[in-house]
């Protein structure tokens, strides 16, 4: 910012700070009330009918002076201009003046504010103007017809966005319209009352009625407007066959579905492949019972250290992968066809497709295709494992957590593409079962999404298990001359590793196509774009688990659903926005590393303000002695205080150990609570006591303790020995 621009800023802000000032110095709201309005009435109709002109153009200029400066009194002077110039003229006069303060006040935040706040705040900043970029005239309209906030704030608010002036202006024009005339109109009534009993006029009644209805008749024509534009060209069945269909039976459309049938609605699941969707069939499940079956074996091999070792012998790899279908097939009933039928859920086999926003066409195993039609529809269509275009990739020997399952002889030279969460589950799992193993990942470290410290535990462990590690390398090309190599390459030197197999875990994508969303016009990115309702750009259609983000957790997609449910089937009545203010995650790896809220690079890069307080876990008595010393727990607090903002925990059963900070968080407790609270001893729980007992002791009120030691002194005869 060159220092002529820096100089104008602060002239304009000292400008309109002395403006201010000089209005409470002189009290100028004491002439902005009500009393004073009847009290000058009749003087102020005097100079209208000598000096029309000039008090028109006066009293423009007080209003948007008073409204350029937010000086409190908006509401009288609209008023006034009833009382005084009458319906018509009144009118005219509140609705330009009103909006021209407005955006003069627009124009002074943007100019003083907008770019500091944007350069400190450009990530936080960044969603907000894309969905400005969007929707702001919509967004803005709102805001003017439903007055949620006060009037200045939106002037001020707006101006540090990037929603255009001529934008701005034209729609506070037209937004304050109606309600500017419902203030005015309630003005010429009030220049009538001279006692008491007219204050119970018909016409006084009226415009204090409409005052209180205006918000309520205003929200229901913005989302009659904007609903008449999004169906357009839609005819809407006049009956449903359903109140609520789901598409998808992963663990967000069966949640969705259980509840519309706990509620007694009628509900129609359909899904096209496997009931309880990847978390079940390919993902949470197997993934699970494949690492314990690995972390079991380590163990086996660790008891020797502790003078009680184990003949181990080679894996029987296809029993192992039998038995990961056995824990499948076990948990199968849970989620089965005839369970949700005899929860009052209709499930159909097939293939749907939405052909209106009411309207859903399902083909089956057969090609048979029928209609359904209902209310509201949830998506929960999930998503697959992304594929990178690396040459040679197609021809090569490769799988991806979906088709990993039907594995049946252990790859002896493994690559694991991706140290994200899946790809050190599986890197691990296979490295602990014998497998030589090798994982490139593009990202400098590990898991990138954790802090620095955990994934250097990680890394130190993975080290161990004899994991060779690329990190910072890219994967080029696949070469399957004689044998199969992974071409990698880092700052232009190539390297390649021979390997049998390769496995893709570089991310997954969500499942937008073939469900007509882009016949509809259904907005999507990454994933469906969504409100806080997880509304759809249609309304009546609403997302959730992976195809709608923001995290790809089977959790997280339950708890979208009870919300995605409870809206569809109630809506307009009451809706819920998706709460996403504690949302645990875990990598079931050892170290396990479980998260709920903000880690230390999440909060950085948030700008948030935080306190680290640790307790290494290597410490705790009950982790010694199961062989387990090793990991932390990292609490994040608002800076002096015990507030919890975020955890993370790095060792053994750590995701059953973050539940406590969970609840916590869950319901506003505080590290004094849980320091409060009796841990059984010897427990690994004794960690988050710890932790917890690490902050109170940095924050230990030291003048108290200093005067406890001289009490106590003085106690002793008020000699030291």
């Amino acid at each position: 910012m060159s220092l002529i621009t820096s100089w104008k800023k602060l002239l304009i802000a000292v400008l309109i700070i002395a403006a201010i000032a000089a209005s409470i110095f002189f009290d100028v709201t004491q002439y902005l009330t009500l009393e004073q309005l009847k009290q000058q009435q009749n003087q102020l109709a005097s100079w209208r009918d000598e000096h029309m002109l000039v008090l028109f153009a006066a009293y423009f200029g007080v209003y948007v002076l008073a409204t350029a400066l937010s000086i409190p009194g908006a509401i009288i002077l609209t008023l006034g201009a009833g009382a005084v110039f009458g319906l018509g003229l009144g009118l005219l006069l509140a609705s330009f003046a009103s909006t021209l303060g407005a955006t003069l006040a627009f124009l002074s935040a943007r100019y003083l504010f907008r770019d500091s706040l944007e350069q400190r705040f450009s990530k936080r900043l960044e969603s907000m103007n894309q969905g400005i970029e969007r929707d702001g005239a919509w967004y803005l309209a709102t805001l003017r017809l439903v007055p949620l906030f006060p009037f200045w704030m939106i002037n001020l608010l707006m101006g540090v966005t990037r929603i255009r002036l001529w934008t701005y202006y034209w729609v506070s024009q037209v937004g304050m319209l109606a309600g500017t005339a419902v203030y005015v109109n309630a003005g010429t009534q009030l220049a009538q009352v001279e006692q008491v009993g007219d204050i119970v006029s018909f016409e006084l009644l009226l415009s204090f009625i409409l005052l209180g209805v205006f918000p309520l008749i205003a929200k229901w024509l913005v989302g009659v407007l904007k609903a008449r534009k999004v169906y357009q060209g839609f005819k809407k069945p006049r009956r449903f066959d359903d109140n609520l269909l789901v598409i998808g039976a992963g663990s967000g459309g069966l949640v969705s579905a259980y509840i519309a049938a706990a509620v007694k609605a009628k509900v129609t699941l359909v899904e096209k492949h496997k009931m309880g969707g990847d978390c079940l069939n390919t993902g949470c499940v197997p993934s699970k019972a494949l690492l314990h079956v690995a972390h079991g074996r380590h163990a086996a091999a660790q008891l020797a250290k502790q003078g009680a070792p184990v003949d181990l012998k080679p894996i029987q790899f296809t029993k192992v992968m039998e038995s990961i279908h056995d824990v499948i097939r076990a948990i199968e009933p849970h989620d089965s066809p005839e369970r949700y039928e005899s929860l009052g859920v209709n499930v159909v086999q097939g293939h749907a497709r939405l052909v209106s926003p009411w309207e859903v066409e399902i083909t089956d195993a057969n090609g048979t295709t029928s209609t359904r039609t209902a209310k509201s529809i949830v998506l929960a269509t999930g998503a697959r494992p992304f594929v990178p275009p690396i040459p040679g990739l197609d021809s090569a020997a490769y799988v991806t957590s979906d088709n990993l399952w039907g594995l049946r002889e252990q790859p002896q030279q493994l690559v694991v593409l991706g140290g994200g969460p899946i790809g050190a589950e599986l890197a691990q799992a296979f490295a602990r079962l014998g497998t030589a193993v090798t994982v490139v990942e593009m990202q400098e470290q590990l898991l990138p999404r954790e802090d620095a410290d955990v994934a250097a535990l990680v890394k130190q462990q993975f080290e161990a298990d004899g994991i060779q590690l690329r990190l910072g390398w890219k994967a080029v090309e696949v070469q399957t001359v004689d044998t199969q190599t992974l071409v990698i390459e880092r700052d232009g030197q190539r390297e390649s590793i021979a390997c049998d197999l390769i496995l893709v875990a570089v991310g997954r994508a969500a499942n937008l196509t073939g469900y007509g969303l882009e016949e509809l016009g259904i907005e999507t990115e990454r994933t469906i774009v969504t409100n806080g309702f997880l509304q759809t750009t249609m309304p009546n259609i609403y997302a959730v688990g992976d195809v709608a983000g923001p995290y790809q957790f089977t959790h997280t997609a339950s708890h979208q659903a009870w919300y995605a449910a409870v809206n569809g089937l109630f809506s307009p009545f009451k809706k819920f926005k998706a709460d996403y203010s504690v949302i645990p995650w875990a990598t079931f790896i050892q170290p396990e590393i479980a998260t709920v809220g903000h880690t230390e690079r999440s909060a950085q890069a948030a700008s948030i303000d935080y306190e680290l307080t640790t307790y290494g876990i290597d410490d705790l008595d009950r982790a010694i002695a199961d062989d387990a010393a090793y990991g932390m727990v990292k609490v994040l607090t608002v800076p002096g205080k015990d507030k919890i903002i975020g955890a993370t925990i790095v060792g053994a059963h750590s995701a059953d150990l973050l539940a406590e900070f969970v609840l916590a968080m869950k319901h506003g407790l505080g590290l004094k609570k849980i320091l409060g609270t009796i841990h059984i001893y010897p427990t690994m729980a004794e960690a988050n006591k710890f932790a917890a007992g690490n902050w109170q002791r940095a924050h230990a009120p030291e003048r108290v303790l200093a005067w406890l030691a001289s009490f106590h002194r003085w106690r002793r005869g008020g000699k030291d020995d």
